[in-house]
């Protein structure tokens, strides 16, 4: 059975250096600047706009205000930490997801099944999370939300598949005449259709593998006789 992400979004709890900023918010104006902020709070703040989408909050119905009276701490506290509720939100959903692969760089074939794997397991995450799947769908709604999603988190996976793609090319994997910008989605596009678009098809172990194999056969370099994907 695929061990799905861990969804666990229990707060640390504050040391005895941490909690003034929990008790008094605006305490942290006679900080020495330059003093880490507290994790705590920022625990309190994520687990509060949490709690407030558990209960039944909408995405836009949230504001900065009504998370720091749930959180317990004054809104400057949330402003030192997020310029606004999108940074939050972004760092919100960022809490319900696991951390982004780091492929090895071993071989192109085996980092791209690294990223599909994730983007697989992320997919299944979704769908047995009706938190997670709440956030993203409502996120997807809102453009400006996404907008910031896009250029703070799918681009810098984009730029990783990008890179282990020049790599394969470097490498002779991948033969150098190809569009490496529509190879990236000829790879993803397969996963996110039946992990977003089609979300009643199944999303089985070794699909990464079938797909990354499936394109690769495609763009190998020719004339070195059979592919080393096949």
């Amino acid at each position: 059975m695929t061990e799905l992400p861990e969804l666990s979004r229990t707060p640390t709890a504050p040391g005895p250096s941490e909690t003034a900023e929990l008790a008094d918010p605006d305490c942290s104006a006679a900080k020495v600047r330059g003093r880490p902020r507290s994790a705590a709070a920022d625990a309190a703040i994520i687990e509060a706009a949490l709690r407030l989408l558990e209960e039944g909050t909408t995405v836009d119905g949230l504001s900065i205000e009504r998370i720091a009276r749930e959180a317990g701490v004054g809104k400057a506290t949330v402003y030192r930490r997020w310029p606004g509720k999108e940074a939050l939100m972004l760092e919100v959903l960022r809490s319900l997801e696991e951390p982004g692969p780091e492929p090895a760089g071993v071989s192109a074939r085996d980092d791209i099944v690294t990223i599909l794997e994730f983007m697989r397991r992320r997919g299944l995450a979704k769908r047995n999370s009706a938190l997670l799947r709440s956030v993203v769908t409502q996120m997807h709604a809102n453009r400006e939300l996404w907008r910031a999603y896009e250029e703070n988190v799918i681009a810098a996976r984009r730029a990783a598949l990008h890179e282990v793609l020049r790599r394969g090319v470097e490498r002779g994997e991948i033969r150098g005449d190809v569009d490496l910008e529509l190879l990236g989605e000829l790879f993803t596009g397969p996963m996110l259709t039946r992990a977003i678009l089609h979300e009643w098809r199944e999303l089985p172990e070794g699909l990464a593998e079938r797909i990354v194999d499936t394109v690769l056969e495609g763009v190998a370099p020719r004339g070195r006789g059979a592919s080393p994907y096949g």
